[in-house]
């Protein structure tokens, strides 16, 4: 005998593998221990599927539903979840060790708008010609960030050389 193909979401009709399942008819009443055969044939009657509610039950609790309709509904249930979760994203602020403190505050506000939204921030600091060699200047600035943005974030990862660039990340509390 082949098997028949496994197909996503609950088994219902001749799916059911099992013997005797417990029905429960289109009102939710519960009708009872039947066999299988019995409670697909009532379904039948009254223009319903047999669905399996709760596969893992002994026996399993099957329903009187309209199974196009069943997973229909359990889609727009999954779409709906998916769409309600929020995903989140890293953005960056790109600054130079010697700002100026007027771009300094602009780039402050987007920050903290960033981390208002939930994302994460990425702060990269570039260095030019020979502001590598006074890269204490940067990590003042990197620490000024820390303590203006200490009340709303925590850093992620402190700040690392990386070439020419020094890193810092801070994600919302």
């Amino acid at each position: 005998m082949m098997t028949p193909p496994v197909k996503s979401g609950p088994r219902f009709n001749n799916y059911i593998t099992v013997d005797k399942v417990r029905v429960i008819d289109e009102n939710g009443e519960n009708i009872g221990v039947m066999y299988t055969r019995e409670a697909i044939e009532q379904a039948a009657e009254v223009g319903l599927d047999l669905v399996e509610v709760s596969p893992n039950a002994d026996p399993p609790v099957c329903k009187f539903l309209d199974v196009g309709k069943f997973r229909y509904e359990a889609q727009k249930k999954a779409n709906l979840a998916r769409k309600s979760q929020k995903t989140q994203e890293i953005k960056e602020i790109k600054m130079r060790p010697n700002i100026d403190d007027h771009d300094y505050d602009v780039k402050m506000r987007a920050m903290h708008k960033f981390i208002g939204e939930g994302d994460k921030v990425k702060v990269t600091l570039r260095f030019r010609g020979r502001e590598l060699s006074h890269q204490q200047l940067g990590m003042n600035l990197l620490k000024r960030v820390q303590e203006d943005i200490a009340e709303v974030a925590k850093v992620e990862a402190y700040p690392r050389m990386e070439g020419r660039q020094m890193l810092m990340v801070v994600s919302p509390k």
